[in-house]
């Protein structure tokens, strides 16, 4: 009789096993010639060494797909059981960046986020330039999380610069930490949508993901990373350039911003205006620009900035 131990760290054992343990004794009336143990994290399985190699490929099936889409049950289960990898493969679907939390399917939505997705997958650098509600910052999070998951990176690093939009971050109680988790709010989010929730604790924990703003980028070489600079517009030319060459071997490049949110000083230029003139003829980067049409906001969202805009070219 042969011995085989699986261990599903960082994910909540009542998520794989299910309410009262219902997902592994479906496994244990299935794979009768087996004797299945489970306890905390962990399942011991006993039995031949075949049957325990097929127990072994169908269970790595059903923990890729809680990591897709953040649940499995006892469908689920049977359907993996019967299906094999042709379950996961139909899911698969081109146009599909992430499998979220709760079933929830990321993808690009509009033609610009499309053309977002392509550059990428073309080009080591990619500039989103575009107004809110475009889906700048959560395509590049989706992009970003699709690498980690298929292993073309070892981590993410997402960052932007400390610019307070009209309010001090000096007031605000507690720690560096404390002070900026606020304002990075936006990427927490996108990545809590795409992540299950003990995944992404031990992500941060062990640095896989890391979040931290511009500044702290500065004589750092960024290898087989995934990294994100979010509302670039408020970083200056000198700041800009600084993160640019932080690029090293292997890593993916997006940097998302809005050129009509500016919150710098009057004296200083938006580094992300002037990398759009500089750049803009150099090989291997691309520039998307994103417009009203790919706001997936509230439809009034498209109409106040249309006033806006408006209102500025009077």
């Amino acid at each position: 009789m042969s011995e085989k131990t699986f261990t599903f760290e960082s994910i909540n054992p009542v998520d794989i096993l299910g309410i009262n343990n219902i997902n592994i004794e479906l496994l244990k009336h299935i794979f009768t010639k087996l004797k299945i143990v489970s306890r905390g994290q962990e399942i011991k399985v006993f039995g031949d060494e075949e049957e325990i190699a097929n127990f072994e490929e169908k269970f790595h099936l059903i923990i890729t797909h809680f990591e897709k889409f953040g649940k499995v049950n006892e469908s689920n289960i049977l359907e993996i059981l019967e299906n094999g990898d042709f379950f996961l493969q139909a899911e698969q679907q081109n146009d599909i960046l992430v499998h979220g939390r709760n079933g929830l399917v990321v993808k690009a939505r509009t033609t610009n986020q499309i053309r977002m997705v392509e550059a990428c997958n073309l080009n080591d650098l990619v500039f989103a330039i575009g107004p809110a509600g475009t889906g700048k910052t959560y395509t590049a999070v989706a992009l970003a999380v699709r690498a980690l998951k298929n292993k073309e990176v070892r981590r993410i690093v997402l960052t932007r610069p400390a610019v307070e939009a009209g309010e001090n971050l000096g007031f605000l109680p507690g720690d560096l930490r404390d002070k900026l988790d606020p304002y990075l709010q936006p990427l927490y989010d996108a990545l809590r949508d795409m992540i299950p929730t003990q995944k992404l604790l031990s992500y941060w924990e062990d640095g896989t993901i890391e979040i931290a703003p511009l500044a702290f980028m500065r004589g750092r070489t960024l290898d087989h990373a995934f990294v994100i600079l979010d509302e670039a517009q408020n970083a200056t030319e000198g700041q800009l350039k600084m993160f640019l060459t932080r690029m090293g071997k292997s890593a993916k490049f997006i940097v998302t911003g809005d050129i009509t949110q500016i919150d710098l000083p009057r004296n200083q230029a938006s580094g992300l205006i002037q990398a759009s003139k500089i750049l803009q003829n150099v090989h291997g980067l691309s520039f998307i620009f994103l417009d009203e049409k790919d706001i997936i906001r509230h439809k009034l969202v498209s109409k106040i900035i249309n006033a806006y805009d408006e209102n500025s070219n009077k």
